[in-house]
């Protein structure tokens, strides 16, 4: 294992850095510390490494565009009717981002700050990256000071673990998630990829994206991937929807080693299988991105990646038949996503 620190770029008169790890297979991560942000998953290949992911040249594009690229998510992924959350018989009005309601965290969330971080290189076999914050209750609105840690490892059987781990000093929501979105082709577009998805429903979103509480059958639609489905002919299946592509939460059942998700490249057999053990999955297949985007691999595109957001369904204080993310004052709380590579 070898592993890099350098500073990266400038923004908002605070430098960021980058944190690298190269494991003995060549697999390379790296994560810069504003927005605790994968800005690059690279395989070897015949013609040098190859980022599975998408990324930006500068701190400011990351930002400079509502799609969150591949940048940290909390305290909860998804969206929160409007901004409201009852905990304990106490309703916080949360500050909003989008609308009416509260997105990704709010207008403070993990992406918004450049987080503390350290390397950890004592395990031959794995090295982390460590990235730390906390964040106040008077700076993003949700009850009680968050002290969390973002730790992405990478071993040498090509896997990166992704640990969220956090306490509050009260009662609060914790729901985070990783924005990451995946191209793993060697063409400008996702369409000739394959996506598997344990689940057999999705949550029905009204016209602002929220939850309405019920789920939709996948069989038999476009939005079936239980099996594998070419996303391609996916996203040709949504074309008289206004979206013209996948923005939908799958309820996902994780299997019996977490794996809720799998996408594929049949063309250079480049695969990441993704495991969880909670029980939502954001697909997003950047349909809305647009031109002025400066992405590395090119000027933004729809289709260009597809997001694999793994979380627990969101809005759940709002629904709470899809579960509790409540993190009790003191307690500690942990959610790992691990992503195994295959190339």
């Amino acid at each position: 294992m070898q592993t890099t620190t350098n500073h990266w770029d400038t923004y908002q008169d605070q430098a960021v850095t980058e944190y690298t790890i190269e494991n003995d297979n060549g697999v390379k991560l790296s994560i810069l510390s504003w927005g605790a942000t994968l800005h690059k998953l690279t395989v070897p290949t015949g013609n040098g490494d190859h980022n599975l992911v998408l990324s930006y040249h500068k701190m400011a594009d990351y930002l400079d565009n509502p799609f969150y690229v591949c940048m940290g998510i909390g305290r909860t992924g998804g969206r929160i009717t409007r901004g409201q959350v009852t905990l304990d018989g106490t309703t916080t009005q949360l500050d909003t981002n989008e609308g009416h309601n509260t997105l990704h965290g709010g207008p403070h969330g993990f992406n918004t700050v450049n987080w503390a971080g350290a390397l950890d290189t004592s395990d031959p076999q794995q090295a982390k990256i460590i990235l730390t914050h906390t964040f106040k209750h008077t700076d993003d609105s949700f009850p009680g000071d968050l002290t969390t840690k973002m730790i992405y490892a990478l071993d040498n059987q090509d896997r990166v673990t992704l640990t969220f781990e956090a306490n509050s000093t009260a009662l609060t929501l914790f729901n985070p998630t990783l924005h990451v979105y995946f191209n793993l082709s060697d063409d400008q577009l996702i369409s000739g990829q394959t996506l598997q998805v344990n689940s057999q429903e999705h949550l029905a979103l009204d016209d602002e994206k929220l939850p309405t509480g019920k789920m939709i059958a996948n069989a038999g639609t476009p939005y079936d991937f239980a099996d594998g489905q070419n996303l391609g002919q996916a996203i040709r299946g949504l074309q008289d929807i206004p979206e013209k592509g996948f923005d939908d939460v799958y309820h996902v059942v994780p299997g019996t080693d977490g794996t809720i998700a799998k996408l594929s490249d049949p063309q250079t057999n480049r695969a990441v299988t993704i495991k969880s053990q909670r029980d939502g999955l954001v697909v997003f297949t950047a349909n809305s991105f647009t031109s002025d985007m400066k992405l590395t691999t090119g000027a933004g595109q729809p289709y260009m990646g597809i997001a694999l957001e793994a979380q627990n369904l969101p809005d759940s204080p709002n629904h709470p038949e899809f579960g509790d993310v409540s993190l009790p004052a003191g307690e500690t709380k942990r959610y790992d996503i691990t992503y195994e590579l295959t190339y």
